[in-house]
């Protein structure tokens, strides 16, 4: 590689770095199409991207850890079935064409517009939950509104999504919680939340965040903070097993992935430290403006695919 291309892979990675702090957003979703920009080839850009989140995701979780604030059982209940399902994800990924793998990345991207807003919510409503049982001196309409993490989803999902899907999600997890016992539906969530995980990383080369942290909070009824923090550990062994899926077959690129991953660690700081703290009004309009952007672009690098 040239020093030109190295230059210009760091500074990429700094710029996503940046974009993932400012915005709160996974690095995946800014690297893969970066990637594709770059003249890689769509699997080479997804295997690539899952090195970088290793060693963002890893940094973070080593933080965390010094700080007591990860929980390693967590961690590994769900962790495990993604070590599984991100070799699974690794395989589909090689059987796509890559106009096909870009097809699909695209939708993802565009998934990830109702994904956002999906946590933004469940987190938003877990924090008022969290509120009014610390607070004693509610009174009892308050009290009425603290519902159960089940019996909520309707109440927030109806307004963005005039479709039945949230009502039979809803029907779908009483059912289970009235037929198990609660030891089993723990183990049940943390099974498909891990699964789920690492079918992302492995087809997308992204940490699966998105989808990591609502489960957390509507299936096993975990705090926000413990379900990012969660969420952060998880991501580090969904990344590893996708990285060494794909290290196995040949599509990862092993310099350039170092570069975007260490560029990306001094971009986070940057952002987090330094830059403005906007409304979230505004972060999340860009964040949606940003991956209709991207989606459009992947589409279109998908039709011009031979």
């Amino acid at each position: 590689m040239t020093f030109i291309e190295l230059f210009i892979l760091a500074v990429s990675g700094l710029f996503a770095g940046v974009l993932a702090g400012f915005l709160g957003i996974g690095g995946g979703t800014i690297l893969v199409p970066l990637l594709v920009t770059l003249g890689y080839e769509p699997i080479q850009a997804v295997a690539t991207s899952t090195l970088s989140i290793i060693i963002t995701a890893t940094s973070g979780s080593i933080q965390n850890w010094k700080m007591g604030y990860l929980s390693i059982s967590r961690v590994l209940g769900i962790g495990f079935p993604a070590l599984i399902t991100a070799q699974l994800g690794v395989y589909f990924a090689n059987l796509f064409a890559s106009r096909w793998l870009l097809f699909a990345f695209g939708l993802f991207l565009a998934l990830n517009i109702y994904l956002v807003e999906f946590r933004k919510q469940i987190t938003m409503k877990k924090k008022k939950d969290e509120e009014l049982q610390n607070n004693q001196q509610e009174n009892l309409k308050f009290k009425a509104e603290n519902t159960n993490n089940q019996d909520f989803i309707v109440e927030f999902f109806l307004p963005f999504t005039p479709h039945p899907l949230p009502l039979m999600f809803e029907k779908i997890v009483k059912e289970i919680n009235y037929q198990f016992p609660d030891k089993y539906i723990k183990v049940i969530a943390r099974v498909i939340t891990g699964s789920l995980a690492g079918l992302l990383a492995g087809v997308f080369g992204v940490g699966g965040g998105v989808i990591i942290v609502p489960l957390q909070i509507l299936l096993l009824g975990e705090s926000i903070k413990v379900a990012i923090q969660t969420s952060l550990g998880v991501i580090v062994i969904t990344a590893f097993s996708a990285c060494i899926g794909h290290g196995i077959r040949g599509n990862v690129l092993w310099e350039p992935g170092a570069l975007l991953g260490f560029g990306g660690l001094l971009g986070v700081q940057f952002s987090t430290r330094f830059l403005p703290k906007l409304p979230d009004k505004v972060i999340s309009l860009a964040f949606r403006g940003l991956l209709a952007i991207l989606s459009i672009y992947i589409f279109g690098q998908a039709i011009m695919k031979d």
